[in-house]
């Protein structure tokens, strides 16, 4: 197999990698490697029309009109 050694890893990404291999329960070997593949396979082109639908349909279980206070109460909520 194949080895590619990094150099001059700015210790800000240095510190992320390792927080997000942590996350995942990986090595940070194995993080550097889950993110190469992620960035290597390329985009994906987005479906606007099921997005469309999906938002039409979410919007259609409220009755009411929602606030921005609301949705952004909602989204801190959400978060730690």
């Amino acid at each position: 197999m194949a080895s590619i050694t990094l150099k001059n890893i700015p210790a800000e990404l240095h510190r992320e990698l390792k927080k997000r291999a942590e996350e995942n329960h990986r090595s940070l070997n194995k993080e550097i490697i889950a993110t190469l593949k992620s960035g290597a396979s390329g985009t994906h082109r987005a479906d606007v029309e099921a997005m469309t639908r999906e938002a039409r349909a979410a919007r259609a279980k409220f009755t009411r009109q929602i606030s921005d206070a609301e949705i952004n109460a909602w989204k801190r909520a959400g978060r730690p």
